[in-house]
């Protein structure tokens, strides 16, 4: 989504060193190094000028990125919180960006960052001072979101929206299922011994023992069953990789542990377990290197949280493992839509309880840091009941389908996938299954390779030929 921005704040004339004429905001660290390192490869196409970016992110020294500023830049490519720190203290002016991309918006806006997007836009001259409008560019997977439309709204007029895939669907090439949870039927949560997955410690204070019959024993129960679950899939279909989603960043640590009780873990490459984990409580030189050995595939598993990755560009995956189903529906196409790229077949399994449970949802100011408060939010602490068979339910209405339910074994049923199927390989080595799609997509990717030349020139033009005149798009 794209727009020209009509509001009649106008730039000054005067060229400042550290005011970039590109701001791009990304939800998460990785995504931004991911973008910056994009730029960098198609800078070396660009000769003449000669094009400087800078990565803003936290978690490592201001220092470098500080030089950078003062150096001169052309794109700033971060995430908010840096950014935030930098624009406060001065250091980084908006006073002469032209484009401002919101990247993953939808993440963005489900971490809170709302404020400060309509902060750094206010502050950003919305005319330059040659008299072209500022171009505000949303991209998300998601645009159809009613909290992307709502900001859409307020930061842009008649925007122009740019729609590669329509609404949500799953694609020929992922096969997605739902394995049931019933601690009520499989009493196997009664016979674990010492390498049982460790709960969240919801039930801390609560009668959790068996024959206890209650709400909160029965949310004991599928918390165990679940790490259960996880590791017979893994032995069940043989998985050499998949990404395995958590809901919070406890959930990840748990599943690590238990790898590590089973002689898995970080360390232990080419073991049946080996993993990795990724997300904001890792420090940043972990979660780089985690996420490197898993691309390499030096460790099988990836265990981590939506925000953690979102937009991460990582290919050839063949299986996804969702533990708990995702809140928001439309975070439930991105996690299975990890598999079944690029026409490579690819299974998705998500775990789904047949009953409440009670989970973290922290409403403190820390955050769940040193939080201990089980009651539940409504009665003024950190915990909900989470209804994962309302979840299905919607996710099901959300893309007009019934998703197919297996046993416990985990057997999946051969039906329309002819029963030779590899999973993380290639359905087809003939023509694409996708050709009458691609060409019914041609005239609108042929649209927005022409308003993305225009962009690129204009950048480049607006920056270096400022006394020339070029039609505004």
């Amino acid at each position: 989504m794209s727009h020209n921005a009509g509001s009649t704040q106008v730039a000054q004339g005067q060229k400042q060193i550290n005011a970039p004429h590109a701001l791009i905001i990304e939800p998460s660290r990785e995504l931004a190094e991911q973008t910056c390192n994009n730029i960098r490869q198609c800078k070396k196409f660009v000769v003449d000028p000669k094009i400087k970016e800078v990565l803003i992110i936290g978690g490592v020294a201001a220092k470098d990125q500080l030089q950078a500023l003062e150096e001169g830049v052309h794109i700033v490519v971060g995430t908010p919180g840096r950014i935030d720190d930098l624009i406060s203290t001065g250091k980084l002016s908006l006073s002469q960006v032209r484009f401002f991309v919101l990247d993953e918006a939808d993440g963005l806006l489900t971490q809170g960052c709302t404020d400060f997007i309509h902060r750094a836009h206010a502050a950003i001259p919305q005319i330059t001072s040659d008299g072209k409008r500022l171009q505000v560019i949303v991209c998300s997977a998601t645009l159809h979101s009613f909290d992307v439309k709502k900001l859409a709204e307020k930061i842009m007029h008649f925007p122009v929206w740019v729609d590669l895939k329509g609404e949500d669907s799953v694609p020929e090439t992922v096969h997605h299922v739902v394995v049931p949870i019933n601690p009520k039927a499989d009493k196997l949560w009664e016979r674990l011994g010492q390498n049982r997955i460790r709960t969240d410690g919801v039930h801390q204070k609560d009668n959790i023992r068996p024959g206890a019959n209650t709400p909160e024993m029965w949310s004991e129960a599928v918390k165990l069953l679940k790490g259960e679950f996880v590791v017979r899939a893994i032995s069940e279909h043989k998985m050499d990789q998949a990404i395995i989603f958590c809901r919070t960043k406890l959930d990840c640590d748990n599943l690590e542990r238990l790898f590590i009780q089973l002689g898995g873990g970080p360390g232990k490459k080419d073991h049946q377990f080996s993993c990795v984990c990724l997300h904001s409580d890792r420090k940043p030189p972990e979660r780089k290197t985690n996420l490197e050995n898993f691309k390499k595939k030096i460790v099988r598993f990836l265990i981590c949280t939506d925000v953690a990755a979102r937009g991460i560009d990582i290919g050839g995956i063949p299986f996804v493992i969702n533990v708990t189903l995702p809140d928001e529906k439309q975070n439930y196409v991105h996690r299975i839509g990890r598999v079944g790229r690029a026409e490579r077949m690819g299974l998705a399994l998500s775990l789904v309880s047949k009953e409440k449970e009670k989970v973290w949802y922290h409403v403190c100011p820390n955050r769940g840091r040193g939080c201990y408060n089980t009651r539940l939010k409504s009665e003024g602490g950190c915990t909900i009941w989470y209804n994962e068979q309302q979840y299905l339910a919607d996710i099901e209405e959300h893309l007009k389908m019934t998703i197919e339910q297996v046993e416990p074994d985990i057997k999946v049923p051969v039906n329309e996938f002819d029963g030779k199927v590899v999973y993380g390989r290639r359905k087809t080595e003939g023509a694409s299954m996708y050709k009458g799609h691609v060409d019914a997509l041609a005239p609108t990717v042929q649209e927005l390779a022409a308003l993305e030349t225009q962009a690129q020139s204009s950048f480049l033009h607006l920056g270096y030929m400022p006394n020339q005149l070029f039609s505004a798009f």
